[in-house]
């Protein structure tokens, strides 16, 4: 079976959840320009470590440090402002105004800076008459007016809350903003945060290039396991354009080990999540700063082709993930979510790679690559740990 057939048991085997998808897929981005998010967006967001406490000086200081750092050339371009920049009333014309005690010298400035840097500015709102911090207004009745004064101001990204809704449909709701959006005049990615409660990935491809899958993640291991499992039920629906959203990183918050912050940065990359960091990038440890920089495994996220790796196997805490790249190449990780150390295996057969093909296995976090393999690839793999893999077939192999 050539690399072309490989494909094509990948595709096959995700047609099994329904043509639903294929069909909202097919629709994707009627509203929004499909080249803003042809690969999930990269960045940084300020919610998960400084919550509301932000200001210009720390939004210039990690615009700085994702250049200085090298993050930038890895692909990390939105520097997102989260909830809380702004004052509580709005202007008396309606408009949205930044927090004079944080933000003194406006957001057009800020978006100049950041621009100036080589980077995109992101900001935040919500469908709703409150923003759910309650500390600043939401856009629901105002988002031709909030879309403009965002475009007015050089923002490039809108991650667009769901508290104080008024109980109205969301389905109503995020439509509006994403007309707003292709109105203002700027290209925004528009990033909807509704939560997954009423399933977005059924119906946000039409009008967002992103859409929250699940709550919140917070900062501990069985969060993490939480969000990616309800991600994953998903993985349908996303593609070059439009992806699923289990919530930003927390590497290098301090909630989790190393290894666990490993797994979380590899099965997000696979899952073709956003990787917007939530650290502090001003301070982030040498260990933090490898795990984030990792080229091979953001390759594996911004891949071409755009295919949501799946959980393919599971035994117990042992689990088997998996998806087809560009170039006829499939990415496959073992992960073992038990307490202890274990072997694990991926036969070919798990991961839609015909019986007899001889494979070339690029470790990703290793850096090393296998001599040819057949039939399947195994390791040992550490409690909470990962082996993710990019393989190659070569040949179909005689026996």
């Amino acid at each position: 079976m050539n690399m072309h057939m490989l494909l094509v048991v990948f595709v096959l085997a995700a047609s099994t959840h329904g043509g639903a998808a294929a069909r909202v897929v097919g629709t994707r981005r009627s509203m929004l320009l499909d080249d803003v998010a042809l690969t999930p967006q990269m960045g940084w967001n300020s919610w998960n470590h400084f919550g509301c406490n932000i200001n210009e000086k720390l939004i210039r200081q990690t615009a700085d440090a994702i250049v200085s750092s090298g993050l930038a050339k890895l692909g990390y371009k939105y520097v997102n402002l989260d909830d809380c920049w702004a004052e509580l009333n709005r202007s008396f014309t309606g408009e949205l105004r930044a927090k004079a005690s944080a933000f003194p010298s406006g957001m057009k400035a800020l978006a100049d800076y950041v621009h100036s840097k080589g980077l995109k500015l992101g900001i935040y709102s919500d469908a709703g008459n409150m923003t759910c911090s309650n500390q600043m207004p939401g856009s629901l009745s105002h988002e031709e007016q909030d879309a403009k004064t965002f475009a007015k101001w050089g923002i490039d990204y809108l991650k667009y809350d769901n508290c104080y809704n008024d109980g109205i449909d969301p389905k109503i709701r995020y439509p509006i903003m994403s007309k707003a959006l292709q109105n203002s005049g700027r290209r925004i990615l528009y990033s909807l945060c509704e939560w997954g409660q009423d399933n977005p990935a059924t119906w946000a491809p039409k009008m967002a290039n992103s859409w929250r899958t699940t709550g919140d993640i917070r900062d501990e291991w069985d969060s993490m396991l939480a969000n990616i499992d309800i991600n994953d039920q998903w993985a349908d629906y996303a593609g070059p354009g439009g992806w699923n959203d289990p919530d930003m990183l927390e590497v290098g918050n301090g909630g989790m080990t190393t290894e666990e912050y490993r797994s979380h940065f590899s099965i997000w990359a696979l899952s073709k999540a956003p990787l917007l960091i939530g650290c502090d990038v001003t301070a982030m440890s040498n260990e933090t700063y490898e795990l984030l920089s990792n080229m091979e495994v953001i390759a594996v996220n911004q891949d071409k082709l755009g295919v949501q790796a799946k959980k393919v196997k599971k035994q117990g805490d042992h689990e088997v993930w998996a998806g087809p790249l560009s170039g006829g190449r499939v990415v496959v990780a073992l992960w073992n979510r038990g307490p202890k150390r274990a072997k694990m295996t991926a036969h070919w057969s798990h991961i839609g790679i015909p019986h007899k093909s001889l494979v070339k296995a690029r470790d990703l976090w290793e850096h090393t690559t296998s001599p040819p393999l057949k039939h399947k690839i195994f390791a040992h793999v550490k409690s909470h740990a990962v082996k993710i893999y990019v393989l190659t077939p070569i040949k179909e192999s005689l026996s």
